[in-house]
């Protein structure tokens, strides 16, 4: 039997990313990892930068009645080359946990942001 329902969900708009800090996560995920800023929240700590196809809400929990707690999720972002962007982000004193890894689809390479969020350089090679 097939369920010709309509979808409730028809995409992902963003994700939040926890942050003590607002002014240092707009330095490093703006400034470091060069993304592009889209909007403030007005005068909350919060701000959004776009991956090109999701967008990043850097917010401070405290300040929207939450509690900071670092996420738990790590966020692949999507680049060309990933030894190259590792190296150039090791030379700006990013810290990599382990190797690159190759999994015969993709290669990863796993950090965090200031607040210990994980990231990850993503670049898929083999056919989706």
């Amino acid at each position: 039997m097939s369920d010709t329902t309509t979808p409730i969900v028809t995409g992902t708009d963003f994700i939040t990313v926890p942050t003590k800090d607002i002014a240092a996560s707009e330095a490093f995920y703006g400034g470091l990892l060069g993304l592009t800023f889209a909007k403030r929240w007005g005068k909350m700590p919060g701000a959004e930068y776009e991956t090109g196809n999701l967008t990043l809400a850097l917010m401070e929990p405290e300040a929207f009645g939450g509690e900071f707690r670092k996420s738990g999720t790590a966020v692949a972002l999507r680049v060309d080359d990933v030894a190259a962007r590792r190296e150039e982000l090791e030379a700006k004193g990013v810290t990599f946990f382990g190797e690159t890894i190759d999994s015969g689809v993709c290669l990863q390479a796993f950090f965090a942001d200031p607040d210990g969020n994980p990231l990850i350089l993503h670049h898929r090679y083999a056919p989706v």
